[in-house]
């Protein structure tokens, strides 16, 4: 017949590729493949998908089936590929990429933004290349995609790069197949842009034309510079410097929060942490996250993060950064969001006003930031990277949930601090927003809302029920109120952060114990839960069946900033005189300890709490090691870097049916300050008393409750020695231990858990079922 090819073994598929397969080069990478193996045929980009169709021999088109599954682009993931037979044609000469189509009513994932690969990094410092110290330089293997992606199908008009034509020699690299930027939607050149400018010291007429050497004098000169990154802008100064590091805290008001520090490669990362074991790999990673590490005695100075073990260390992800550190010598820089603290960070050159009067510089570009996106920071695992905020180089990924059968698309909110949000449709996905901030600050709330207008565009998720906490005083659960989404669910804390981490290990259907141990929750008795041990048969129900001894919070929310109270508070419990406990008598001065004495007994203005992590800031005001909370978690994170210098001693909570006391472990630690044990030894003393207290409320809840798998949730579980001492005890007596390991244990893995809860909730509601 004509127009069909006369070669028996000559065949014809189509192939339909969903996942991460926009803005990633897999086009190209596709094309690249079929021509290797000398397969015909054409690939286009809907808004959903990849579509291709591939003619020549069985045994070639098996070959780049094969290849592309196996050598596709590094940022690519496939979620499915599906093949077809179809009749051959005639036109079979080469293989095409033809225009973008629409018509689809899916859309594709969207990419997330990657650090800058070798090979641009050896063309931006190659003196004969045309891209020789380009700051945007970038191919279909690196760079910006989500902060940057406007619309679907990825093609450069929906980019932010749209407002810079491409140039004639960058258009012969977009059209050559046989190039590394062949489509590349990104691509750019000196002749091109974008550019950088600079407003700041040094300005005039001899220097303007190099941005980079302002910025660079300026942070040679202690000064601070506010830099124009991938997802927002950085605040940046020297951190081998005391000066200008106090500088930042003063102007910043973030009087003891760690500081992020950014070094030039993974050498210089060993000069500031100890970069052994997983540490060099997330270094190093795509995502190129910050990782949290122990830290040397060299390079840095205390300062960046003052009272603490580990450091939170970058190396440098865009080219702009690597151009710095090219000119400014290896020295660490610090790298922060630029915002006041509490606030989002700043990602629009119209928004410089809200940190004015902090940076001595600013050295921007005039690439437009779609999104904003904070750094990600991961701690190491014995599984390797474990998520601590989870934003730049994973966000918008979505989170795979067993979740059968159509349903409403929901919109879960997550809690006040440190939130995320995530749009949860009927396919099975969770996506994720990247880290919003506090959501207290009304620069955050219009962030949040306009992050959410995006992803909903972009994914063609639009909520019909909105999940929130159901503590009535969160500025999240204010804003599902007045969201004018049709319906609103309610989802207790704890028993979010518990579905998040069953999600994450596909045990939704496995009846589970979870230890969820965190500062603030809102309880279902209306008091203030934290220190809970929830049986979890199915995502839609649980019951507590432990949890930590009630104390109070002498005057509230503000007890978490002076944790002093809450120990006197405990001190009064535990029946121990006051004048046995210097430091917390001393930190609440005389008159406030008239006043609590007053109080405490009586109870006035005193909140009720079984919160874990309020009980680490009691004990670090009792031992002298934190009395002011300028951050979320500071005295229980210097309590733990403390007790790693020391070594633990007999000290026991009484556990009884479920219910952990933790008024003799007091007792003990004054105790122990009278007899002048030094406070290493008494901090390792708490946590090992907690570890043991822990299993053996749970050993005995999961014994009761006939199950043998037990989680571990709640932002208290970024303690390391909380979590593996814990987790290698249970493991050790047989139990299936759950950690997180896609999203954190705090605050930033709520919406998660939200989103799956409230759709258990719904799927048992349209099958009749009592939830």
């Amino acid at each position: 017949m004509k127009g069909i090819p006369s070669a028996p073994d000559v065949v014809r598929v189509r192939l339909d590729i969903t996942g991460v397969v926009q803005g990633v080069g897999f086009r190209p990478a596709l094309a690249r493949i079929a021509a290797r193996h000398g397969v015909g045929g054409f690939v286009f980009n809907d808004a959903g998908s990849v579509h291709c169709e591939l003619q020549g021999t069985q045994a070639a088109v098996d070959a780049v089936v094969d290849g592309i599954r196996r050598d596709g682009p590094p940022m690519a993931r496939i979620d499915a590929l599906r093949v077809a037979g179809i009749r051959p044609r005639e036109d079979t000469a080469g293989f095409r990429i033809v225009g973008s189509r629409g018509g689809h009513d899916g859309r594709t994932l969207v990419p997330p933004d990657i650090a800058v690969c070798a090979d641009c990094l050896r063309e931006m410092r190659d003196p004969s290349n045309r891209r020789f110290g380009h700051p945007f330089i970038t191919c279909t293997n690196c760079g910006p995609r989500f902060t940057v992606i406007t619309d679907l199908p990825y093609d450069r008009p929906v980019t932010t790069m749209a407002g810079f034509p491409m140039c004639a020699s960058c258009a012969a690299e977009y059209a050559d197949p046989a190039d590394r930027r062949y489509h590349a939607q990104t691509i750019a050149c000196p002749n091109c842009g974008p550019r950088l400018w600079w407003h700041g010291p040094g300005r005039g007429p001899a220097r303007a034309t190099d941005p980079l050497d302002h910025a660079v004098q300026t942070l040679r000169d202690g000064g601070i510079v506010a830099l124009k990154g991938i997802g927002g802008y950085h605040l940046a100064c020297r951190a081998d410097d005391a000066a200008p590091v106090t500088t930042l805290r003063s102007r910043k008001g973030r009087p003891a929060k760690p500081f992020a520090v950014m070094v030039a490669d993974l050498e210089a990362a060993g000069g500031v942490i100890e970069t052994t074991g997983d540490v060099g790999a997330a270094l190093a990673s795509a995502a190129a996250p910050i990782v949290l590490a122990p830290r040397t005695a060299r390079g840095v100075v205390d300062a960046v993060a003052p009272g603490l073990r580990d450091l939170g260390v970058m190396l440098a992800y865009s080219p702009v950064h690597h151009l710095l550190f090219d000119r400014l010598g290896p020295v660490p820089l610090v790298m922060t969001s630029a915002n006041i603290s509490g606030s989002p960070i700043v990602y629009r050159d119209a928004d410089l006003s809200w940190i004015e009067g902090i940076a001595d510089g600013v050295l921007g570009h005039d690439r437009p930031i779609h999104v904003p996106c904070e750094d990600s920071v991961v701690g190491i695992g014995e599984s390797g990277a474990v998520p601590v905020r989870r934003s730049r180089g994973y966000a918008p990924l979505p989170v795979d949930v067993p979740r059968g059968g159509a349903g409403p698309v929901i919109l879960a909110t997550g809690g006040d601090l440190k939130t995320t949000f995530a749009l949860l449709g009927s396919d099975g996905r969770a996506h994720l927003s990247s880290h919003m901030g506090d959501m207290a600050d009304l620069r955050t709330q219009a962030t949040f809302a306009a992050a959410l207008d995006h992803l909903a565009f972009m994914t063609g998720l639009h909520p019909a029920v909105v999940a929130c906490d159901a503590h009535p005083g969160y500025a999240t659960t204010a804003w599902a109120a007045r969201s004018g989404v049709g319906r609103t669910l309610r989802i207790q804390h704890h028993h979010a952060h518990a579905v998040a981490l069953l999600t994450e290990h596909d045990k939704l259907d496995t009846a589970a114990l979870v230890i969820a141990y965190d500062g603030t929750g809102y309880g279902t008795d209306g008091t203030i839960w934290g220190g809970e041990l929830l049986a979890v048969p199915s995502p839609d129900r649980f019951s507590r069946v432990g949890h930590l001894a009630a104390f109070t919070l002498p005057g509230g929310d503000g007890a978490a900033r002076q944790p002093a109270r809450i120990a006197l508070d405990l001190l009064h419990r535990a029946a121990v005189p006051w004048e046995f406990a210097p430091a917390p008598l001393a930190a609440v001065g005389a008159q406030g300890a008239r006043i609590l004495a007053q109080q405490i007994p009586r109870g006035v203005g005193c909140v009720p709490t079984t919160s874990m992590g309020r009980l680490f800031d009691a004990v670090a005001a009792l031992l002298g090691v934190c009395q002011e909370v300028t951050y979320e978690g500071q005295a229980a994170v210097e309590l733990e870097a403390i007790a790693r210098t020391g070594r633990p001693g007999d000290l026991r909570f009484t556990v009884r049916d479920g219910v952990m006391d933790p008024l003799p472990a007091i007792r003990g630690l004054v105790d122990g300050l009278r007899e002048r044990v030094s406070v290493a030894d008494l901090a390792a003393s708490f946590h090992h008393s907690v570890v043991e207290a822990t299993v053996e409320a749970a050993d005995a809840a999961a014994h009761a409750a006939g199950v043998g798998t037990i989680g571990l949730t709640g932002g208290v579980f970024a303690n390391r020695l909380l979590l593996d001492g814990i987790r290698n005890r249970l493991s050790d007596k047989g139990y299936d231990v759950l950690t997180h390991r896609l999203v954190p244990c705090n605050d930033g893995g709520l919406a998660l858990g939200q989103a799956v809860v409230a759709a258990a909730r719904l799927t048992h509601e349209g099958s009749g079922e009592c939830a």
